[in-house]
Formats: C-alpha cells, structure tokens, sequence
C-alpha cells in the first residue's frame, strides 16, 4: 500500500465511504500525491474509477461549512456543452460533506471522478495554451450570474498586495542578518516593484466569483481530443477579480521552466502561448468589461510577484510556510518567479495590444 494512504486504513477508507449516498459495492482506493494541502484518494469499482475521496485540510481551510457551501453553489453554474460538470455526492444525512468523529477527525468530501482525463503542469503546445484560456474564461463566464453574497472568503485577502508587503516588511525586521544579505537583489527587486505595481492598479473593478488558484495544472484535459474539460481545486473559489484568474493561469502557461528553476536563462515568456491563450478566452464572446481587460497585464505581473514575494517572507521567517528540499529553496523560488515578473513587466505594451486587439468588443467605444 502506498506510504500516503497508510494514514488511513482500508478499513477507515470504508468507513468513510459508507457515510456517502452510493451503491455498496467492493470498492478500492488509489492515493493521488500531486496535491499538497489534502488527502486524495481515486476510488474504483473494480477497474473503473468513479469517484474523487478527499479529506479537507481544515488546518488551512478552517470553515470547512463555508467551503463547502461555495463549492456546492458554484457547481449549480458550472455546466454547459462545453464545460464538463462534476457532482459533489451528499452523505446519508444530506450534507456535502462527511464529518469523520474523533479520535480522527476530519472533514471528507466526495465528488464524480472524470474518467480519461488529465492535467499538464507545463506546456509548448499553443493548443493546449488555447483551450486553457477557453476554458478559465467559460468558468468565469458561467459563474458571472453568481451571487457574490453566497460566498464566503477560504483564504481572507488572498491576493491583498497590501497585506503581503505588511508581512514582508514584518519578516525584514526580524530576519537573520545573513539572509537578508543573501536576499538583497530579491528585497530591492520587491521595492521597486510594489511601487510599480501601486502605479498600474485599475480600480472600480466587477468582483466575480473567480478560482482564485488557476494555474495550468488544476485544469483537466481530455487525454483523447486535447479539449479542455473543466478547473479542478476549488478550495480557494470566492470573490476576486478576473485579473487573478487570468495572471495565475498565464504564470504557469507562457513560462515553461519550473517555479524554483536556478538557471533564469530558461525562465521564458513564449508569445505564441500567451496568444493562443487570449484567442482561447476570446472564444467565449465578449464577457470583460473594458476596465477588466485593461487590468489583465497588470495581473500578469500581480500574480508572479505575490507568489514571490510570499517565498521571500517565507525564506526571511526560516522557511515556517512552505515546504523545502534545502535551505535555501524559497530564495530560489522567489528569484525565479521575481525574473518571470520582470520579464513580464517588459511586456507589458505587448499585452496591452494583444489583449485589446483579441477581446475588445469592435462595437465598444468607451476603451
């Protein structure tokens, strides 16, 4: 049995299983170790597997209620044609959700597993890069109608440039010397940048309920047609803006080196994926308001830049968040993720005439 499931016992397993509305059947439990956050496990009814197991960190996400009750909301809207709908399956009480008793306790949720899928945590294909803005834009398209009052904050101030330079700022004051000296590029690079990123913010924004997490690897794929099917991962869906969204999933698809990569020279900005990603979202018709694409390079710069300022506090408070291999990974993570903002930033007239020329309605005369 594989080391993540020993957790839980077979028996567990079942017992878990049986709190759900589903056939009694002789079932077995596969563990699927990409995520970080929670306990997944793919169940099977005999070679085919049907469901998605998974135990909810509720050290992380503390309302796991609230969670639950954004996920079950959202999927009301997300279904269509084009947009393959998964199911949350309710627990004999009726609940979304199953509450395991102590000693173990624990939140466990169940959901329809899509069969022949897949995800890709990189990308060269501009197919790919298409479908990926297709359907990240059929998700904010379809969830535009949403009403924001049902939903609760997962993660409060998630993306708050304002909160993360507070906790930078807090960290500098309590660092060890050392570091902050092995750091002094990435600290005067976070500076500079906060004042730019100050001088581009576009307000008065349409808050939408968004993924809030959309990099390339929490959308599946049909492995057989190449199509987008859906966005998987939405512990952190609540009220954002579409500029996150759009800066996350364009982080992880126009840049093909990995998110700590040492070497810069392969931290890249692929112009033929970020155009095939725009034309992707563009399939969907011209949902974004003129202000709302006017942010989008803006949120290219945005995302990168928190994430790396989050390794850097992170680095400077002794590596107390993330996970490390070495010492020295947050700072190497920061660095890559602080090149890719820069390399973004430089690109920025670039984006401006991408992103308007592909979803500016030819109609609309106040941009």
């Amino acid at each position: 049995m594989a080391q993540s499931l020993m957790k839980y016992s077979e028996e567990e397993l079942y017992t878990i299983l049986n709190g759900f509305e589903i056939p009694k059947k002789n079932y077995t439990f596969q563990p699927l170790t990409d995520g970080f956050i929670n306990d997944t496990f793919l169940v099977f009814d005999d070679k085919t597997p049907l469901f998605i197991l998974q135990r909810v960190n509720h050290l992380v996400f503390t309302d796991v209620h609230s969670l639950m009750n954004n996920i079950s909301h959202a999927f009301k809207h997300l279904k269509s044609d084009d947009y393959t709908e998964i199911i949350l399956v309710n627990t004999h009480a009726g609940k979304n959700y199953y509450e395991q008793p102590e000693p173990k306790k624990g939140y466990w949720r169940m959901m329809t597993y899509i069969d022949g899928s897949t995800a890709y945590n990189t990308t060269n294909d501009a197919a790919i890069a298409f479908e990926a803005g297709r359907v990240v834009g059929k998700f904010n398209l379809l969830l535009q109608n949403a009403n924001v009052t049902e939903y609760i904050d997962t993660i409060p101030q998630f993306h708050d440039v304002n909160l993360r330079k507070k906790q930078f700022r807090e960290a500098l004051k309590t660092a060890d010397t050392a570091k902050i000296t092995r750091a002094t590029n990435a600290i005067e690079f976070a500076e500079k940048t906060l004042v730019k990123l100050k001088s581009m913010q576009i307000d008065n924004l349409p808050i939408r309920i968004c993924h809030n997490d959309t990099k390339l690897n929490n959308i599946l794929f049909s492995k057989k047609t190449q199509k987008a099917l859906c966005l998987i991962d939405l512990d952190t869906l609540m009220k954002g803006y579409f500029h996150y969204d759009f800066g996350d999933a364009i982080r992880t698809i126009v840049n093909t080196a990995a998110e700590d990569e040492q070497d810069h020279s392969k931290i890249t900005f692929e112009k033929n994926l970020f155009e095939a990603f725009v034309n992707g979202l563009a399939h969907n018709g011209s949902f974004l308001s003129a202000a709302e694409i006017a942010a989008l390079p803006y949120g290219v710069l945005l995302m990168p830049f928190l994430h790396g300022i989050r390794a850097l506090t992170d680095y400077l408070n002794n590596n107390i968040y993330y996970k490390v291999a070495y010492e020295e990974q947050n700072l190497d993570r920061c660095l890559s993720l602080f090149d890719f903002t820069q390399k973004a930033i430089n690109e920025v007239p670039y984006m401006q005439q991408v992103t308007v020329n592909n979803l500016v309605s030819k109609g609309d005369q106040n941009f």
